[in-house]
């Protein structure tokens, strides 16, 4: 019986690009400043998915990519799923009174900040690699440009529909949104570059 071969990049990749998807929402509820900047901590995993989504492409194809993407929703909705069943049981009266407060509020999330998240998720990281594949004729064989313009458009996108779901009626969110897309086209500048560079790097390296 002959089986489907698998790049090995791919394979790699994609078991990273997994793991990340679920680590943003965890990491997310903290704020990090930087400078005059301040932004919560779940974009740094998720610029991580935007870049690879975009070696991926640039590696293995756009559709390829895409593919990913909406596997990525698994470990998404499994990790919400197992966090709501994990905060509907009992406590251990023994557990550590600090962590016992803080779990609640850290991984707490509601049910919009959820559905927001999933939402954003797919939208914007397909939003990246569509554009990402179309610059290709533009900028030619400059991933690296290619990604930072495809990662900054989507994470415009997604700090729309993010902020938007999350706290439309809630609270004021138009500050909010330039502050978060601001911060989030400047890292992407700086992280998005490099990690796409670096994964293609080392993508053609284990396929060669």
């Amino acid at each position: 019986m002959q089986g489907t071969s698998i790049p090995r990049s791919l394979f790699v990749f994609a078991v990273l690009y997994g793991g990340m998807v679920p680590l943003g929402g965890v990491l997310g509820t903290k704020q990090v400043g930087i400078g005059p900047l301040a932004v919560e901590a779940g974009i740094f995993p998720f610029l991580t998915l935007v870049a690879l989504s975009s070696a991926i492409a640039e590696l293995h194809g756009r559709d390829v990519a895409n593919r990913l993407v909406r596997y990525g929703f698994i470990p998404l909705i499994v990790a919400i799923a197992l966090t709501v069943l994990v905060l509907q049981l009992p406590t251990d009266p023994g557990m550590y009174e600090p962590a016992k407060e803080a779990f609640p509020i850290v991984l707490g999330q509601g049910w919009r900040l959820m559905g927001a998240g999933i939402i954003a998720y797919g939208v914007s990281v397909t939003l990246n690699i569509w554009i990402f594949d179309r610059l290709r004729g533009a900028v030619g064989a400059l991933a690296g440009v290619r990604g930072f313009i495809a990662a900054a458009l989507s994470q415009i996108v997604d700090t729309l529909i993010f902020i938007t779901v999350s706290f439309y009626g809630v609270r004021p969110i138009m500050d909010l949104m330039i502050g978060q897309a601001l911060a989030k086209v400047v890292l992407s500048a700086v992280m998005v570059p490099v990690i796409i560079a670096l994964v293609v790097r080392i993508g053609r390296k284990l396929d060669a």
